[in-house]
Protein backbone atom coordinates (compact mmCIF):
# COMPACT_ATOMS: atom_id res chain seq x y z
CA UNK A 1 0.00 0.00 0.00
CA UNK A 2 1.44 3.33 -1.01
CA UNK A 3 1.91 5.99 1.62
CA UNK A 4 0.67 9.55 1.38
CA UNK A 5 3.07 11.93 -0.36
CA UNK A 6 3.47 15.61 -1.05
CA UNK A 7 3.19 17.25 -4.43
CA UNK A 8 6.53 17.47 -6.27
CA UNK A 9 6.87 21.22 -6.00
CA UNK A 10 10.52 22.22 -6.64
CA UNK A 11 12.29 24.07 -3.84
CA UNK A 12 14.28 26.71 -5.71
CA UNK A 13 14.85 28.77 -2.54
CA UNK A 14 14.49 32.02 -4.48
CA UNK A 15 12.48 35.15 -3.75
CA UNK A 16 9.24 35.79 -5.70
CA UNK A 17 10.93 38.58 -7.66
CA UNK A 18 13.93 36.56 -8.75
CA UNK A 19 11.74 33.54 -9.48
CA UNK A 20 9.47 35.44 -11.84
CA UNK A 21 12.46 36.86 -13.70
CA UNK A 22 14.06 33.45 -14.14
CA UNK A 23 13.40 31.60 -17.44
CA UNK A 24 11.41 28.35 -17.22
CA UNK A 25 14.39 26.32 -18.48
CA UNK A 26 16.64 27.81 -15.80
CA UNK A 27 14.06 26.98 -13.13
CA UNK A 28 14.00 23.37 -14.28
CA UNK A 29 17.79 23.11 -14.14
CA UNK A 30 17.87 24.76 -10.70
CA UNK A 31 15.23 22.39 -9.36
CA UNK A 32 17.02 19.33 -10.74
CA UNK A 33 20.18 20.28 -8.83
CA UNK A 34 18.49 20.86 -5.48
CA UNK A 35 20.06 18.34 -3.09
CA UNK A 36 18.16 16.82 -0.18
CA UNK A 37 20.02 14.68 2.39
CA UNK A 38 18.27 11.28 2.44
CA UNK A 39 19.52 8.82 5.02
CA UNK A 40 19.04 5.06 5.23
CA UNK A 41 17.13 4.00 8.34
CA UNK A 42 17.63 0.90 10.46
CA UNK A 43 16.14 -0.90 13.47
CA UNK A 44 17.42 1.79 15.86
CA UNK A 45 15.16 4.30 14.09
CA UNK A 46 11.90 2.46 14.84
CA UNK A 47 10.94 4.99 17.51
CA UNK A 48 11.42 7.92 15.12
CA UNK A 49 9.53 6.12 12.36
CA UNK A 50 6.64 5.44 14.72
CA UNK A 51 6.58 9.09 15.82
CA UNK A 52 6.51 10.17 12.18
CA UNK A 53 3.58 7.93 11.26
CA UNK A 54 1.61 8.70 14.42
CA UNK A 55 1.88 12.41 13.58
CA UNK A 56 -0.13 11.86 10.39
CA UNK A 57 -3.76 12.98 10.45
CA UNK A 58 -6.78 10.74 9.72
CA UNK A 59 -6.87 11.45 5.97
CA UNK A 60 -3.12 10.95 5.59
CA UNK A 61 -3.39 7.67 7.45
CA UNK A 62 -6.15 6.64 5.05
CA UNK A 63 -3.90 7.40 2.08
CA UNK A 64 -0.98 5.73 3.84
CA UNK A 65 -2.62 2.39 4.62
CA UNK A 66 -5.70 2.40 2.41
CA UNK A 67 -7.90 2.50 5.50
CA UNK A 68 -8.17 4.74 8.60
CA UNK A 69 -5.34 3.08 10.52
CA UNK A 70 -5.32 3.29 14.29
CA UNK A 71 -2.26 4.04 16.42
CA UNK A 72 -2.01 0.35 17.29
CA UNK A 73 -2.09 -0.71 13.63
CA UNK A 74 0.63 1.74 12.68
CA UNK A 75 2.78 0.68 15.61
CA UNK A 76 2.41 -2.94 14.49
CA UNK A 77 3.50 -1.94 10.99
CA UNK A 78 6.64 -0.31 12.39
CA UNK A 79 7.41 -3.38 14.52
CA UNK A 80 7.15 -5.63 11.44
CA UNK A 81 9.52 -3.60 9.23
CA UNK A 82 12.21 -5.92 7.87
CA UNK A 83 15.30 -3.74 7.49
CA UNK A 84 17.42 -6.64 6.21
CA UNK A 85 15.12 -7.46 3.29
CA UNK A 86 13.59 -4.05 2.55
CA UNK A 87 14.99 -0.53 2.56
CA UNK A 88 13.71 2.47 4.48
CA UNK A 89 14.88 6.04 3.83
CA UNK A 90 14.25 9.26 5.69
CA UNK A 91 14.70 13.02 5.62
CA UNK A 92 15.48 14.69 8.95
CA UNK A 93 14.90 18.27 9.97
CA UNK A 94 17.54 20.32 11.77
CA UNK A 95 15.93 19.20 15.04
CA UNK A 96 16.36 15.55 13.93
CA UNK A 97 12.63 15.10 13.42
CA UNK A 98 11.81 12.54 10.73
CA UNK A 99 9.73 14.75 8.43
CA UNK A 100 9.57 12.41 5.42
CA UNK A 101 10.18 8.70 4.91
CA UNK A 102 9.93 6.07 2.20
CA UNK A 103 9.65 2.30 2.32
CA UNK A 104 11.05 0.26 -0.57
CA UNK A 105 9.63 -3.25 -0.13
CA UNK A 106 11.43 -5.83 -2.26
CA UNK A 107 9.48 -8.79 -3.58
CA UNK A 108 10.82 -12.24 -2.77
CA UNK A 109 13.30 -13.31 -5.42
CA UNK A 110 12.15 -16.13 -7.68
CA UNK A 111 13.82 -19.54 -7.34
CA UNK A 112 17.25 -19.40 -8.93
CA UNK A 113 17.31 -15.58 -8.98
CA UNK A 114 19.67 -13.57 -6.80
CA UNK A 115 17.67 -10.33 -6.84
CA UNK A 116 13.96 -9.47 -6.79
CA UNK A 117 12.45 -8.39 -10.11
CA UNK A 118 10.01 -5.92 -8.53
CA UNK A 119 9.89 -3.58 -5.53
CA UNK A 120 7.00 -1.57 -4.09
CA UNK A 121 7.45 2.06 -3.14
CA UNK A 122 5.58 4.01 -0.46
CA UNK A 123 6.18 7.49 0.96
CA UNK A 124 4.80 9.80 3.63
CA UNK A 125 5.56 13.46 4.35
CA UNK A 126 4.48 15.44 7.41
CA UNK A 127 2.07 18.32 6.65
CA UNK A 128 4.53 21.02 7.70
CA UNK A 129 7.17 19.67 5.30
CA UNK A 130 5.08 19.46 2.14
CA UNK A 131 5.47 21.55 -0.96
CA UNK A 132 9.26 21.12 -1.01
CA UNK A 133 9.47 18.13 -3.33
CA UNK A 134 10.48 15.63 -0.64
CA UNK A 135 8.15 12.94 -2.00
CA UNK A 136 9.70 13.24 -5.45
CA UNK A 137 13.23 13.21 -4.06
CA UNK A 138 12.55 10.05 -2.05
CA UNK A 139 11.08 8.42 -5.15
CA UNK A 140 14.19 9.26 -7.19
CA UNK A 141 16.36 7.95 -4.36
CA UNK A 142 14.40 4.69 -4.25
CA UNK A 143 14.71 4.33 -8.04
CA UNK A 144 18.50 4.58 -7.76
CA UNK A 145 18.71 2.03 -4.95
CA UNK A 146 16.36 -0.39 -6.68
CA UNK A 147 18.19 -0.39 -10.03
CA UNK A 148 21.53 -0.86 -8.28
CA UNK A 149 20.13 -4.05 -6.74
CA UNK A 150 18.97 -5.48 -10.03
CA UNK A 151 15.29 -4.58 -9.62
CA UNK A 152 13.59 -4.27 -12.99
CA UNK A 153 10.26 -2.70 -12.05
CA UNK A 154 9.19 -0.22 -9.38
CA UNK A 155 5.56 -0.76 -8.33
CA UNK A 156 3.16 1.68 -6.68
CA UNK A 157 -0.26 0.74 -5.32
CA UNK A 158 -2.21 3.85 -4.38
CA UNK A 159 -5.72 5.06 -3.83
CA UNK A 160 -6.93 6.88 -6.94
CA UNK A 161 -7.46 10.02 -4.88
CA UNK A 162 -3.78 10.12 -3.92
CA UNK A 163 -3.12 12.64 -6.68
CA UNK A 164 0.29 13.73 -5.37
CA UNK A 165 1.75 10.22 -5.41
CA UNK A 166 0.32 9.39 -8.83
CA UNK A 167 1.69 12.65 -10.24
CA UNK A 168 5.17 11.72 -9.04
CA UNK A 169 4.85 8.32 -10.73
CA UNK A 170 3.56 9.78 -14.02
CA UNK A 171 6.30 12.40 -14.13
CA UNK A 172 8.87 9.62 -13.76
CA UNK A 173 7.38 7.83 -16.79
CA UNK A 174 5.42 5.11 -15.01
CA UNK A 175 2.51 3.29 -16.65
CA UNK A 176 -0.57 4.06 -14.55
CA UNK A 177 -3.59 1.76 -14.51
CA UNK A 178 -6.72 2.83 -12.63
CA UNK A 179 -9.30 0.37 -11.31
CA UNK A 180 -12.02 2.30 -9.51
CA UNK A 181 -10.85 3.59 -6.15
CA UNK A 182 -7.39 2.05 -6.54
CA UNK A 183 -4.57 2.68 -8.99
CA UNK A 184 -1.42 0.78 -9.85
CA UNK A 185 1.69 2.27 -11.42
CA UNK A 186 4.60 0.37 -12.96
CA UNK A 187 7.96 1.96 -13.74
CA UNK A 188 10.57 0.06 -15.73
CA UNK A 189 14.04 0.76 -14.38
CA UNK A 190 17.23 0.93 -16.45
CA UNK A 191 20.06 -1.47 -15.60
CA UNK A 192 22.64 -0.36 -13.08
CA UNK A 193 25.89 1.27 -14.19
CA UNK A 194 29.16 2.30 -12.59
CA UNK A 195 27.81 5.86 -12.47
CA UNK A 196 24.64 4.78 -10.64
CA UNK A 197 26.65 2.92 -7.98
CA UNK A 198 29.03 5.85 -7.51
CA UNK A 199 26.05 8.19 -7.29
CA UNK A 200 24.47 6.07 -4.55
CA UNK A 201 27.72 5.92 -2.59
CA UNK A 202 28.23 9.68 -2.78
CA UNK A 203 24.63 10.33 -1.67
CA UNK A 204 24.97 7.99 1.30
CA UNK A 205 28.22 9.57 2.50
CA UNK A 206 26.92 13.12 2.09
CA UNK A 207 23.67 12.30 3.91
CA UNK A 208 25.57 10.64 6.76
CA UNK A 209 27.82 13.70 7.12
CA UNK A 210 24.76 15.98 7.12
CA UNK A 211 23.09 13.86 9.83
CA UNK A 212 26.18 13.98 12.04
CA UNK A 213 26.31 17.77 11.75
CA UNK A 214 22.62 18.01 12.72
CA UNK A 215 23.10 15.64 15.64
CA UNK A 216 26.10 17.64 16.89
CA UNK A 217 24.17 20.92 16.60
CA UNK A 218 21.22 19.32 18.39
CA UNK A 219 23.47 18.18 21.25
CA UNK A 220 25.05 21.64 21.56
CA UNK A 221 21.62 23.29 21.63
CA UNK A 222 20.57 20.82 24.30
CA UNK A 223 23.58 21.78 26.44
CA UNK A 224 22.69 25.47 26.11
CA UNK A 225 19.11 24.70 27.17
CA UNK A 226 20.37 22.84 30.25
CA UNK A 227 22.72 25.71 31.15
CA UNK A 228 19.87 28.19 30.77
CA UNK A 229 17.68 26.10 33.08
CA UNK A 230 20.48 25.83 35.68
CA UNK A 231 21.08 29.59 35.51
CA UNK A 232 17.37 30.27 35.95
CA UNK A 233 17.18 27.84 38.87
CA UNK A 234 20.20 29.42 40.60
CA UNK A 235 18.75 32.90 40.14
CA UNK A 236 15.45 31.76 41.64
CA UNK A 237 17.22 30.12 44.59
CA UNK A 238 19.21 33.31 45.17
CA UNK A 239 16.06 35.45 45.23
CA UNK A 240 14.41 33.11 47.73
CA UNK A 241 17.51 33.22 49.95
CA UNK A 242 17.53 37.02 49.92
CA UNK A 243 13.88 37.13 50.95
Amino acid sequence: MTLSGDAPTPDTRSSPASSSAQPASAKAVSASWTWVPIRSLGPRHRERIAAHLLALGPHDRYLRFGYPATDAQMSKYVDMLDFEHDEVFGIFSRRLELIAMAHLAHATAKPGATTPSMSEFGVSVLPNARGRGFGRRLFEHAMLHARNRGVQTLFIHALSENVAMLKIARNAGATVERDGSETEAFLKLPPDTLASHVGEMVEQQAAEFDYRLKRHAHQVNGMFDVLAEVKSSLAKTSRIAEE
